[in-house]
This record gives structure tokens, C-alpha cells and sequence, in this order.
């Protein structure tokens, strides 16, 4: 019998409204949103997203709520096990990474400290 693989992502109805909406008011034909995590920041790293055409060799691809996601190999310990939303408020919207794997932020909430799931956690 087939292991069902649990998705290393996961988007929100909301989160892959927003990201359908700018996608179609892109100029350029793109098929996905990569993410990964940078060095950056005064807590460590920092969230990356942006347009992608295709997948990266090694890329993690997720299809989630009609959104294809290409997941940075190197970041896929960092990001096991996300959420990612997409919040209105008064003044703001933006993305949000509900990580479990996230251990603090900083206090503009621009970096984050991650600690990476450990490979044996992430084959079960």
C-alpha cells in the first residue's frame, strides 16, 4: 500500500485568493510561487516569495487550493509543516507563515529564528 505523503505547505482559501489575483495581473505567464527562507534580518532569516515559471531541480512542488508552489530545497526543513495565510486588517495586508517550526520573531516581525525539523522527523 501507498504512503500518502503529508504536504510540506499549505495555503489558506484566503492565501491563494490573493496569490491567484496577482498572478493574474502579472505581465509574465507564470505557473507558481516559489518560497524558501534567506539569511536576513535581526532574528536570522527571513520568508522569501515570488513569481516562478518552473521548478528549480530539487524543488519541493506543492499543489495547493489551485496554486503550484515550488519549495527551495534548502529551506524545505526551515518551512515542514506551514501554513501560509494571507490577513486584512485596518492598515495592512500581508502574507503570514504560521511556522511551527518558527521560535521567535523580531519586533517589526520582518525576521524570524527557525529551527530546522530534523530529516528523521521529516521522512515519517
Amino acid at each position: 500500500m501507498a504512503r500518502v505523503k503529508k504536504k510540506a505547505v499549505t495555503l489558506t482559501d484566503a492565501a491563494a485568493g490573493r496569490m491567484r489575483e496577482i498572478m493574474d495581473q502579472a505581465a509574465e505567464n507564470y505557473t507558481g510561487v516559489r518560497i524558501g527562507v534567506k539569511n536576513g534580518g535581526c532574528a536570522g532569516m527571513e520568508y522569501t516569495m515570488d513569481y516562478a515559471e518552473a521548478p528549480e531541480p530539487l524543488e519541493e512542488v506543492v499543489e495547493e487550493n489551485g496554486i503550484t508552489i515550488y519549495i527551495d530545497p534548502k529551506a524545505i526543513l526551515f518551512l515542514l509543516g506551514t501554513e501560509i495565510d494571507y490577513q486584512v486588517e485596518k492598515l495592512s495586508a500581508k502574507f503570514v507563515f504560521n511556522n511551527p517550526n518558527q521560535t521567535d520573531a523580531c519586533g517589526c516581525g520582518e525576521s524570524v529564528t527557525i529551527v530546522p525539523v530534523k530529516q528523521e522527523v521529516a521522512d515519517a
